[in-house]
């Protein structure tokens, strides 16, 4: 039986890869030629399994443009071979590799350390080849990584990259103000251990001491996941030096044109934002970035839209572009393609500055208004035992599920929840941009998180949700680095968001939910301060919001 479901399994997916081909504007005109799979070794003489393709020539000497893939996903085999025959059924050679210690290669499995050396001896050893015209790198998410890591010293041979749902600023990609992403890393880190593992995700996630995890829970030990979850400040040496530094250092060095693609809901977005915009001007000039209502894996997550302007590109926009650089030596006109949720319509602008705000304050009978009023306060109680369960969020892998705009619950659906809802709005409000909540606070406890929720209410009381934060008091307004806080101060805090897209229509209202959790999607805060990794116990916090001409709580939304 499981060898039945195991084999519909693999033609489902041989069957969506096919489709993503059918409606491509490139034509299958050549024959597949013969497949070689080749131990390719590398300078420390470790061979890597690497699978080559090229079309039958119809000349002697005929060279290709050719597309390199590598790749540490040995699930992603009926994937890459599909893809690999598609493309050279279009005139384009495809090869891809397994990273070392996966898919038949050779070598230690360690995550991203080795990936920079093996790629360019890799591509190195294809531009050396006579059969190849020209080189495009190809990959979303780790097999982006195995791009960006590389793109600031490949050979002249190379004239692009398309890289998608992934970016090259990875403490973006793993804390929001000293929250870390759980459901994100630690699944990761589980799936990619090396070993089988037998704990459930959610036993993960909520193992204390979080450092110790990977020993006393899972049978490894796990440095880099020690690592990630040891070095919440931005300027830990961790992140500024090493392969994580020299990452981070490489997209304001590429010099070759990058189609870039993310998702308004994939938990790399934040990270590529900054990619692209470390671009050099002469770069992004001819660089595209495209973001579409999409989660890490391109599927649409915004069920309660219209999307007829959608369809599955997953295919097509990379073979198009390759198409142009690689067959036809155009050079792009670089620029940013938007979806906008609300609208669903494309639209193409030349940079993502945010636009002017469009302010909503808070107030205490659990309004939002458009000027500021007499001063109050809203209270509850955050239980870390009992955190806020994420639905509708931005930034999970495992429970993707989540990621997406979905129905919401109605407003303080719990005790600690706090709701804040707006008027009806007289007219559509389209937002562009990075929303922010300032919020004056306090709490009883000497370091906390608190959250926040930006939501549309539509006509008919359906609600969903546009985009969300978290923030802490240690690493409050996003400072590098940890800051006291003494229990009952009141202090000013801004929970930032990523950007997005998003047109309220006329006849909705705002609202925003504040609380202080927000799991899976972030790890649950115990309310003590320190290194969170390290603790091993919660207590309850009294937390308190304060509103009014004293203290101008606020939403504020680029318009």
């Amino acid at each position: 039986m499981a060898e039945m479901e195991e084999r519909e399994l693999y033609l489902r997916m041989e069957q969506w890869v096919k489709g993503q081909f059918e409606e491509v504007s490139i034509k299958a005109t050549r024959n597949v030629g013969k497949t070689e799979e080749r131990m390719l070794p590398m300078r420390d003489g470790t061979c890597l399994k690497t699978v080559i393709r090229f079309p039958e020539p119809v000349e002697e000497g005929e060279q290709f443009p050719t597309v390199l893939v590598r790749s540490c996903y040995p699930g992603q085999e009926v994937i890459l071979r599909i893809r690999a025959e598609e493309f050279v059924k279009r005139g384009f050679g495809f090869v891809y590799q397994w990273c070392r210690g996966t898919g038949g290669s050779q070598g230690e499995w360690e995550p991203n350390v080795n990936e920079r050396d093996d790629g360019l001896d890799t591509v190195n050893w294809l531009a050396r080849q006579p059969i190849v015209k020209n080189i495009g790198y190809w990959g979303d998410s780790y097999l982006a990584l195995t791009g960006w890591c590389m793109a600031d010293a490949v050979p002249e041979k190379v004239k692009t990259m398309c890289l998608g749902v992934y970016g090259a600023d990875r403490h973006v990609s793993a804390y929001q103000d000293g929250l870390f992403r759980m459901d994100v890393l630690t699944s990761w880190a589980r799936e990619n251990a090396g070993t089988a593992i037998a704990a459930d995700n959610e036993t993960s996630y909520l193992f204390r001491p979080q450092k110790d995890v990977d020993e006393k829970l899972w049978g490894v030990h796990l440095d880099w996941y020690r690592d990630w979850v040891s070095n919440p400040e931005r300027e830990a040496d961790y992140w500024k030096q090493g392969f994580w530094g020299m990452l981070k250092g490489i997209p304001q060095k590429v010099r070759i044109p990058m189609l870039i693609r993310e998702g308004w809901y994939d938990h790399h977005l934040g990270s590529a934002l900054i990619s692209y915009g470390q671009l050099s001007e002469e770069t992004r000039r001819h660089s595209v970035l495209q973001i579409g209502p999409w989660n890490h894996n391109y599927m649409a997550v915004i069920p309660e839209e219209k999307i007829s302007q959608l369809k599955d590109d997953s295919a097509s926009a990379p073979l198009e572009w390759f198409y142009r650089i690689l067959v036809k030596g155009e050079i792009p006109e670089g620029g940013i393609k938007e979806y906008v949720i609300g609208e669903d319509r494309w639209v193409e602008k030349k940079d993502m500055r945010d636009s002017a705000g469009k302010i909503f304050y808070l107030c205490a009978d659990g309004s939002l208004n458009e000027r500021a009023e007499k001063n109050g306060k809203r209270t509850y109680c955050y239980d870390p035992e009992n955190p806020v369960r994420s639905h509708g969020g931005e930034s999970m892998l495992a429970d993707m599920k989540e990621n997406g705009s979905f129905l919401q619950p109605g407003p303080d659906y719990r005790k600690d929840v706090i709701s804040f809802v707006s008027d009806v709005l007289d007219k559509k409000l389209l937002v562009e941009g990075r929303i922010k909540v300032k919020l004056f606070v306090s709490s009883d406890a000497e370091d906390t998180a608190f959250t926040a929720k930006i939501m549309e209410v539509f006509p008919d009381g359906k609600t969903v949700n546009v985009r969300g934060s978290i923030t802490t008091l240690a690493f409050r307004n996003g400072s590098d680095c940890r800051q006291e806080y003494i229990p009952g101060e009141i202090v000013e805090i801004c929970i930032q968001m990523w950007d997005i897209a998003w047109c309220f229509r006329e006849g909705s209202r705002v609202r925003v939910d504040i609380s202080s959790s927000d799991f899976p999607q972030y790890a649950v805060h115990t309310n003590y301060p320190g290194l969170w990794s390290l603790q091993d116990k919660t207590k309850k916090a009294v937390q308190a919001v304060y509103t009014g001409l004293q203290y101008p709580s606020a939403v504020i939304l680029p318009i």
